[in-house]
Formats: structure tokens, sequence, C-alpha cells
């Protein structure tokens, strides 16, 4: 906070291709669900510390960087698609659960694939950095699959490995790969697994560690949207109406889980 009210300047953090929660629009300017949170947040920070003005520099955070950039100092919120668990715990704070969404894969619907033991003996894509790639990894030594895991370094290079049969299928999160379907060139011809390669996990907003100061004011900024029912319009937004960028609609309606999540929000401890 004394850095921000030195500077007059938050930095958020974004990824450039994970709509609909963060990606770069076509005029150049950062996007998305996670995004607009973050903006409400930044107008949060600017009225605790009574300032005029709070100038929002946006930087491009990768699966790849997006911890390192928190830990440092350079970004002070990574607004993107982060999955919040115990060992990241131990590099970063996270803020209360802003969604929630399990791991799956994409494959064209010709292959036939429909369960991960399907996947055995396969080449399959996964983000690199990312909790699913660890998923998948984890799941290929226990059960023997021999899967061949091909790493892509954003959500939209591994979609590309699909499309293009360099790869059989793409795990990421439920919710990113039906993004990547409905902005594909034949959204009919995917299909997203029903497996999954564990448990629902939250998303948060990611802080520096040991700031509880800031992590205070960001989640106070959070129950407001939340409680106001705020959120109901963001979400609407972003998953419910036509997307600002060639109007396709993701028609997913909140789940039972996110709604009880912002009704009461708390910390993920799990």
């Amino acid at each position: 906070m004394a850095k921000i009210a030195r500077t007059k300047t938050i930095t958020i953090g974004y990824r450039e291709d994970e709509v609909p929660f963060a990606y770069k629009s076509s005029d150049g300017s950062a996007v998305g669900y996670s995004v607009d949170l973050c903006n409400l947040i930044a107008e949060h920070v600017r009225a605790q510390l009574k300032l005029d003005t709070l100038n929002i520099n946006y930087a491009v955070a990768t699966p790849a960087t997006r911890f390192l950039l928190v830990k440092s100092g350079k970004i002070d919120l990574e607004c993107s698609a982060t999955t919040n668990n115990a060992e990241r715990r131990e590099q970063v704070s996270f803020s209360y659960p802003h969604f929630i969404t399990a791991t799956r894969f994409v494959a064209k619907k010709a292959s036939g694939l429909q369960s991960i033991k399907d996947l055995a003996g396969r080449t399959v894509a996964s983000t690199t950095g990312t909790v699913n790639v660890e998923q998948l990894q984890d799941l290929n030594r226990a059960d023997k699959l021999n899967i061949s895991v091909l790493l892509a370094r954003q959500n939209s290079d591994g979609f590309a490995f699909v499309e293009n049969d360099k790869a059989s299928a793409f795990v990421m999160d439920g919710v990113l790969l039906a993004a990547q379907v409905a902005f594909s060139k034949a959204p009919d011809a995917y299909v997203i697994s029903a497996d999954t390669f564990g448990p629902p996990e939250p998303y948060g907003i990611l802080m520096r560690k040991d700031d509880a100061a800031f992590k205070s004011i960001v989640n106070d900024a959070l129950k407001t949207i939340f409680v106001s029912g705020q959120i109901d319009q963001i979400y609407e937004k972003w998953f419910m109406s036509p997307l600002p960028q060639d109007g396709r609609n993701f028609n997913l309606p909140m789940s039972a889980e996110l709604k009880a999540a912002f009704r009461e929000p708390a910390e993920y401890l799990q």
C-alpha cells in the first residue's frame, strides 16, 4: 500500500489468451472477468488511500512467469485464472475465490476419446507451469498410462496442437477449454471430457505473501462485490452474454458451488 500510495500506480498482471478471464482485446487493451474484478479492487484501493487518481498499469503474466512477477513485486495483483492450492500458498497469497472449476481434457469428436483411460499411449498437451499439467503427470504415473506429455507455452498453443493433430487431447481447466472450443473454427468438432483429473478447485487473485494489510483490502473489495450482488452483473457479462470479440456466448450458468462461495466469501485453505 505504501508503494502504491507513493507511485499512485497499481500494476495488474493478466494473461493474453485466457478468455473470458483475461485476454488482449482487438484494440490491445486488457479485458476479461478477472480484469473487471481487479479494476474494481483498484478503485477500492484508491478510495482507501484517499488518492484523487490511481493509474492502472497492465503487464503480461504467463503461467510460467506469474509467481515470479508477484514475488518480486513487479505486479501487485495477478488477475487471470490461477488455481489456489496449498503448495502455491507457500509462495504467494490468494484472495477469496472468484471462480471454481476442475481439470478436464478436450479432443476431437472424431477421435472417439471420452475417458482419461482412452488417452493411454497417446500424445497429450497441457500448459507449462499449471496445476493441470501436474495433475496429468501424476495420473499418468499412477495409472501407468504411458502418455507422452507435450508442453505448451499458452492455452491457445495447447489447443492448436489438437487442432493440427499434433496431440490427441489438451488438458486444462474445463471453463478454459470451453473458451478455446467456443472461439475455434469448428466448435462442433470438439468434445470436453466428463472425466476430471481431480476435484473442483477455486481460482484466486494472486498477491505477495505476508502483506496482510493489502490482502485485507483486496478481500474487503471482493466481499463487497460478491455480497452486494454486483458479481451477478459481471458474471452475466462474461459467461452468459456475447463476448467482446466475435460475439460468441459461453451460456455457462453460475454453478451452485460458486453461488455459495459468493454468498459467504471465505479463504480457501484446503
